[in-house]
């Protein structure tokens, strides 16, 4: 990997040390320029859970991801930085609160002074890493998160009272989620097959074009604008995430 072109991707230096700081700036400024992205399942595009192809894809070529991709190449980078870090499989609450299967989502977890949740893969969530040791609620700009202690040693995160995911502490490698990210990429049962859709957060909300569908969210206030065509799509993809493509997906 070369960490200087991946740390140009995010506009930072590379930090002076591998600490709370620096993780908090790294995921921060991911979160602000790397959508998360379903495009690559709409373009026919194969989604590789390969650090090769993935830096390809995120750095090279300038596009975001989804789960397994972004938390899947930002673990890697926080390891070439110096820092403790690998993935958990986790399991996503549904709105009816049934969980998921395994491997439905990719977290990223730092050993620091203490555990620490990373996550840049998982659309709205915090800005900053968060305390998995932490028995107080924790604010961030995105609402206040809870962990949880889970059967089986697991662990709850919600966000504002709402369950979120359920985190296994069992390390993972990225191979071990390519099962379920073909499912995810191609079943018509997984929501990632139902339509493209592409978001950042910004600074009041979050911005996100789904189909031909501009949503802006500010202040709490949603926003829907109807797109009238293919170049004016393709010209939001570039303006407000960066990302040229050659045609709709």
């Amino acid at each position: 990997m070369d960490v200087a072109a991946y740390l140009d991707r995010l506009g930072l230096d590379r930090p002076a040390t591998a600490d709370v700081a620096a993780l908090r700036t790294l995921q921060e400024r991911h979160l602000a320029v790397v959508p998360f992205e379903n495009l690559s399942i709409h373009l026919g595009e194969p989604i590789v859970l390969d650090i090769e192809a993935l830096f390809d894809k995120i750095v090279l070529r300038r596009r975001g991801g989804f789960c397994y991709e972004l938390n899947g190449l930002f673990a890697a980078l926080l390891r070439k930085l110096g820092f403790d870090a690998g993935l958990r499989s986790a399991k996503v609450f549904r709105p009816d609160g049934t969980l998921g299967p395994p491997f439905d989502h990719a977290v990223v977890h730092v050993e620091l002074d203490e555990p620490w949740l990373a996550d840049v893969g998982f659309g709205r969530f915090s800005r900053f890493p968060l305390r998995l040791a932490a028995t107080e609620a924790q604010a961030d700009p995105e609402g206040e998160f809870l962990v949880l202690d889970a059967p089986h040693g697991d662990i709850d995160v919600l966000l504002d009272g709402a369950p979120q995911y359920r985190i296994e502490r069992r390390p993972r490698t990225l191979d071990e989620f390519v099962p379920t990210a073909f499912w995810q990429s191609t079943s018509p049962d997984s929501h990632f097959t139902k339509g493209p859709t592409c978001s950042l957060p910004v600074k009041h909300g979050r911005v996100t074009l789904a189909g031909d569908k501009l949503i802006v969210t500010t202040h709490g206030v949603r926003e829907e604008t109807r797109l009238s065509g293919d170049q004016e799509i393709l010209d939001v993809y570039r303006k407000e995430f960066g990302i040229a493509l050659d045609r709709v997906p």
